[in-house]
């Protein structure tokens, strides 16, 4: 009997999500996005939620949670019903490298969330004031043996995936390089800009421009390709550092234990919404190239990210300041 009580629970489980599923949405969805209005992150979720309302025929609401690094707003969120009406925008820097760089974490990225969908992929880019005298980073490596430095770079702040980047062409070539955090990318483009600091990792978005008029050399993306944006742009792999990849990403998460038929169909609206021309507009400019692959993706690429991310933190020691 006991066997063919546990197939009835699961079935009965089973059909009540679906049933669940059928009625979902039937009121306004919370898509929480744990940072301040206005960046990159806050308006890739703006740009997905407006779309996503028109398909599910319900208001898809961003609330902004800003907070240490992201760790208070998803934090929230992993502590929410799983019903498929509280989300979060993650991003690459809370979900898989935090948890490396906090001592003390408020959640498993994990145990608490299921992966929905990566809704893009954002590149980085490695930039360098033209007084350094080099072209690309094949150029820069060379200097830096018969000049060992050491060579600072700017970031938008310790433990973001421009600085683990870094972090990560130091251990891989030995260059001696220097991360000097700022708050925001903003003011550490103005700073290479003036000459300050001879480099910067950044994303393509808020250097292209800067690169186009030549104010600052573009030395190479640490991406499988190169950018359509900079296509005269080398990428780290062209200049000998096999498999160098480096790119940051957001995508949305769900509480665990939401029900899968809900988790499905958010995935297959959310990639649906993806393709629409506002929003691949939007995030063109943002620098985003849209994603919308399968939860199971989105899961594997997540485990990998935290394994490949926890080397380089230990390895360079990073904490969260």
């Amino acid at each position: 009997m006991r066997p063919l009580l546990r197939t009835l629970a699961l079935a009965a489980t089973f059909l009540a999500a679906s049933a669940s599923a059928q009625d979902w949405p039937n009121k306004p969805i919370r898509l929480v996005v744990p940072f301040a209005p206005g960046g990159v992150t806050d308006t890739s979720a703006r740009a997905v939620a407006e779309a996503l309302s028109q398909r599910l025929g319900q208001p898809v609401i961003v609330e902004n949670k800003p907070g240490a690094s992201g760790n208070i707003g998803t934090d929230q969120v992993a502590r929410s019903a799983p019903d498929g009406y509280t989300l979060v925008l993650g991003f690459d820097g809370t979900m898989v490298i935090n948890p490396h760089v906090f001592k003390d974490m408020p959640f498993d990225t994990v145990r608490d969330f299921v992966p929905v969908t990566k809704l893009g992929d954002a590149g980085l880019l490695l930039v360098a004031h033209p007084s350094l005298g080099v072209k690309n980073l094949a150029d820069f490596l060379a200097l830096a043996k018969t000049r060992p430095g050491p060579y600072p770079f700017g970031t938008s702040g310790t433990g973001g995936t421009p600085h683990l980047a870094g972090e990560l062409l130091k251990l891989r070539t030995g260059v001696a390089l220097q991360h000097i955090p700022y708050k925001g990318c903003g003011q550490a483009m103005t700073d290479v800009l003036g000459g300050q600091i001879p480099l910067v990792f950044t994303a393509i978005a808020s250097a292209q421009q800067h690169v186009k008029s030549g104010k600052v050399i573009g030395l190479g993306v640490p991406s499988p390709k190169r950018s359509s944006s900079l296509p005269e742009v080398p990428t780290f792999i062209e200049a000998g550092l096999d498999g160098f990849e480096a790119v940051s990403w957001v995508g949305i998460f769900a509480p665990a234990k939401t029900p899968k038929p809900i988790v499905d169909k958010l995935q297959r609206e959310i990639a649906a919404a993806l393709q629409t021309p506002a929003v691949r507009e939007r995030y063109a400019v943002l620098g985003i190239d849209p994603v919308g692959n399968t939860r199971e993706q989105f899961a594997e690429q997540v485990k990998k990210d935290l394994a490949r991310w926890g080397d380089v933190v230990k390895s360079a020691g990073i904490k969260a300041e």
